[in-house]
């Protein structure tokens, strides 16, 4: 990655009730917060590892103790998740990566991205959006408008890029973490992550007769 590119992240502060509730339940609030939580410091932390002129949190809520050192943390504009999107991106002078907090099995390779032989790199996510967007040139309106949050939002945003004459490389497919199933498949993709940490511990107090259907069991995690 070039030493004048801007890495942004994209996040909510992770408070329960108003973060994955996709996690619950099985997982109550409190936990899914902690899952997100988790999520977003592998995150920060695998961002933190790149060689950048800037990293930014661009983020509704305040911060928290999760945040590591070298980021500015810039609010989140109103609007739909496009504009947001788009904001963010208008913030930034030059070449920029934006990411999510939601695929903590994100490494700080995949997001070390050269511009020098393309304008654009796009992450699909497997559920038909995406986790990385990469702008050489960065133009709020080629997000604006975008449809989001479908099952066919990463495949109109690459559209859009194309259409716009751009010279586009994907990233590998991720998977976001949204539901319970997500988290246990991501978890074993990264077993010594934060969020497997705290995945195991969320399922280790759960009681053997609990209603809550936690899905499998994840595998022991070591310790982004």
């Amino acid at each position: 990655m070039s030493a004048t590119t801007t890495l942004l992240v994209i996040a909510k502060e992770p408070r329960p009730g108003r973060v994955k509730t996709r996690l619950t339940p099985p997982f109550t609030p409190e936990e899914a917060a902690g899952l997100a939580e988790a999520a977003l410091a592998d995150t920060l932390h695998a961002v933190a590892a790149v060689p950048a002129a800037r990293r930014v949190l661009v983020l509704a809520g305040a911060p928290g103790p999760w945040l590591p050192p070298g980021f500015d943390v810039v609010p989140q504009c109103a609007g739909g998740l496009d504009e947001r999107l788009a904001d963010a991106f208008a913030r930034c002078a030059g070449p920029a990566l934006l990411v999510g907090m939601d695929t903590p099995q994100v490494t700080p390779g995949l997001l070390d991205v050269d511009f020098a032989d393309c304008d654009a790199w796009f992450g699909p996510a497997e559920d038909g959006g995406f986790w990385a967007l990469g702008l050489a040139d960065p133009d709020p309106g080629l997000l604006r408008g975008v449809p989001m949050s479908t099952a066919v939002t990463g495949a109109l945003q690459r559209e859009r890029l194309v259409r716009a004459g751009l010279r586009v490389r994907d990233l590998p497919r991720l998977r976001d973490v949204d539901t319970a199933a997500d988290a246990h498949a991501v978890a074993a993709l990264a077993p010594h992550s934060r969020f497997a940490v705290r995945l195991a511990r969320c399922l280790a107090v759960m009681a053997p007769d609990s209603q809550r259907d936690a899905g499998p069991t994840a595998p022991p995690a070591g310790s982004r």
